[in-house]
């Protein structure tokens, strides 16, 4: 058995066969700790375990995005501390009045303003319109969105009006509603007075079960019947001119981020990808084989969606779908064995799912990287939810590190509010957890998609609505364009610095045996004759100097014609003498050590040393050339002042005596200036 442990900061080292399992699992704990000091994590093979001292495969690996901590293999995210924080009971909304419709239906939808809840009504159906910041215990009597003569089943917001609003309903129509301005659940009117639909929809010949506006287009709705038939309305006009026509029951439908696709499915256990404007599915596959409600969310601007369901074990089930492709990727995963129905929602933001059961008060939430869901956690509460909504990014709380904001139906009483916060000390905008948001913009009116315009709306920058300023708003494809910025900052150098670590290396590549000491002898006494200095000091110190003084010579070469002539002169003839001393020693050059080098060095030792007066004189004459022109210039300069010293001197004497005879201000005030300029001169 072989095992790697690899790092992002060590080379991978081969295990030998005869590691023993007490070894395997040393290296292990040291492996461990090491880590520790990494931000970086290392993922595990699921066929290596820390318990079992041997593995089960040939080899194991353990490799980088995972880190070993606390005795278990731990998935670096920055979302992994993401925790689900509860609403005390007088910060909820109380003394509802919800829905106990059988109809698969999340119940409640919520924006950054108000929140809708089907309302448990008599004599025909209704839905409450809760504003967010009026919280507690609501009044027994609230004004009603009443219209309907049947059972309201589902509503949907406006993504880009948060005062308009779409219900569903078993009567088989759609009403479209605006919410009034400054409305309230608190009047003093004797008499309380609903609110009238704005436009209804009428073209379904049974009970519409969804409704669901296009995330891209303005005034594009989509609603799902039991006429097996999903209609696309464009609200502006009334009319219905896109029909996509099913086998059976539409249990869920979900937009592209685009709003060009649409993905449904469907009682008779298949899931379709549809091109709406085509009014035909390019894409159909068998889905989730149990006989319970699937469900089908699209993943943002991902070419991806996620489906739940169930098996047929009635074993709860996800799925993660690519268009196009006839098997999920990966496979349907099995999550538990409860009864009731998983509720997808998807984050772009934080690309984080969320799965909430209904009948359960539990919240998976799973972020998606290399094409696969990673749990993050589990938010686990007593009270089950029968309903639930998630707020759009845009109405998320930045200041509190908020990623996330849920609205649950607990005992069809009263709504509970779920913030899901990444816990942070920093009391500064967090830009890497919040990611521009789809703003309130469309990115095309009803016309222009009925045309075939498929764009992404703009987005807002999160960071104008922390600072309190009026939101910000960014183009949509924002975020490839910040990717390449860091980029060329960091590559560059370590570019520069890798070329001169390469100039460096090839000299100390090539080298030869070491030289003896008598060679070395030899080679420093060819460099004493080679490079003279002109301190009568040296010669006897270059015996027993060391190959770094060689660079010495170069250096006080450039600086020979500054000296003065006598210390040349002097000490020319007994460098000579010393040359000649020391030209029996076998002589042998340090800096090249090779043969044809060592001859090279012995032929001119002798040479060097009538050579060194020769140069060192011919600068010494330059040196004193210069000396005298300086000499000649000052001189000069001293005479011309000199010569104006007396023109002022005569000058002052001349004024006095005219001073004398008759004196006035302006020939007093012309002497003390020359007296200033003879100061000034002298100095």
């Amino acid at each position: 058995m072989s095992l790697d442990i690899c790092c992002a900061r060590r080379p991978e080292r081969p295990v030998p066969a005869s590691t023993t399992a007490a070894a395997t699992t040393t290296i292990l704990e040291l492996h461990a700790t090491s880590c520790h000091r990494h931000e970086h994590a290392i993922v595990s093979n699921p066929s290596f375990s820390t318990t079992s001292p041997v593995a089960n495969s040939a080899s194991a690996r353990i490799c980088s995005p995972y880190c070993i901590m606390a005795g278990r293999f731990v998935r670096a995210s920055k979302y992994r501390h993401v925790f689900g924080k509860p609403t005390r009971k007088e910060f909820c909304y109380d003394n509802l009045h919800i829905s106990r419709n059988a109809w698969d239906t999340n119940l409640v939808k919520v924006n950054p303003e108000y929140l809708s809840v089907n309302w448990d009504a008599s004599g025909g159906g209704a839905f409450a319109v809760i504003p967010l910041a009026e919280k507690g215990k609501l009044p027994d009597q609230i004004p009603l969105f009443r219209g309907h003569t049947a059972a309201v089943l589902d509503t949907d917001w406006n993504p880009f009006n948060d005062r308009i609003v779409a219900s569903a309903s078993e009567d088989g129509k759609v009403f479209l509603w605006e919410v009034p301005n400054d409305f309230t659940l608190y009047t003093d009117a004797e008499e309380i007075v609903d609110v009238a639909p704005v436009s209804k929809l009428g073209g379904h010949s049974r009970k519409v079960g969804q409704v669901l506006f296009n995330p891209a287009a303005e005034n594009i709705l989509a609603s799902a019947s039991g006429d097996f038939t999903v209609k696309i309305w464009d609200a502006s006009t009334g009319q219905s001119p896109l029909t996509l026509r099913h086998a059976d029951i539409v249990q869920s439908l979900s937009w592209s981020a685009a709003g060009n696709m649409l993905v449904t499915t469907s009682r008779d256990k298949k899931i379709r990808v549809w091109d709406v404007r085509q009014e035909k599915p390019v894409h159909e596959a068998p889905g989730h084989s149990g006989a319970k409600n699937s469900r089908a969310v699209w993943m943002g601007e991902h070419n991806r969606f996620a489906t739940t369901g169930f098996s047929r074990m009635s074993e709860r089930q996800i799925a993660l779908w690519e268009p196009g492709q006839t098997e999920p990727i990966g496979g349907f995963t099995m999550l538990d064995s409860i009864s009731g129905v998983c509720m997808p929602f998807w984050d772009e933001g934080s690309n984080c799912l969320y799965l909430a059961g209904k009948g359960d008060g539990n919240i998976r939430y799973f972020e998606y990287e290399n094409d696969k869901f990673e749990f993050l956690s589990e938010y686990k509460s007593a009270d089950p939810q029968r309903g639930i909504a998630f707020v759009p990014r845009r109405g998320i709380n930045v200041h509190e590190n908020e990623v996330m904001r849920a609205y649950k139906t607990v005992n069809d009483a009263y709504i509970e509010p779920i913030s899901f916060t990444v816990p942070r000390r920093a009391e500064t905008f967090q830009a890497d957890i919040f990611p521009p948001a789809i703003g309130t913009k469309p990115a095309a009116s009803a016309k222009e998609w009925f045309d075939g315009k498929t764009a992404i709306p703009a987005k807002i920058d999160l960071e104008s609505v922390y600072e309190g300023a009026a939101p910000k708003e960014i183009p949509s494809d924002y975020k490839p364009a910040t990717q390449p910025t860091p980029a060329p900052a960091s590559k560059p150098e370590p570019k520069k610095e890798e070329p001169k670590r390469e100039e460096s290396k090839p000299s100390p590549t090539v080298r030869s045996p070491p030289p003896t000491m008598s060679e070395q002898k030899g080679s420093i006494a060819a460099l004493a004759n080679k490079f003279q200095d002109n301190e009568e000091e040296e010669p006897e110190d270059d015996e027993t100097s060391s190959f770094e003084e060689v660079s010495r010579p170069a250096q006080r070469t450039t600086t020979l014609p500054t000296r003065s002539e006598p210390k040349p002169v002097v000490v020319a003839p007994i460098k000579a003498q010393t040359a000649q001393a020391t030209s029996p020693v076998k002589p042998s050059s340090p800096v090249i050590r090779t043969p044809s080098a060592t001859a090279s060095a012995v032929a001119p030792s002798p040479g060097p040393a009538p050579a060194a007066p020769s140069t060192s004189g011919a600068g010494v004459e330059s040196s004193l050339d210069q000396i005298k022109q300086l000499i000649e210039n000052q001189t000069r300069i001293i005479s011309a002042q000199n010569d104006k010293i007396g023109r002022l001197a005569s000058e002052m004497e001349a004024l006095k005596k005219k001073m004398t005879s008759a004196g006035s201000q302006d020939q007093s005030e012309r002497i003390r200036q020359l007296e200033l300029e003879l100061e000034e001169a002298r100095s």
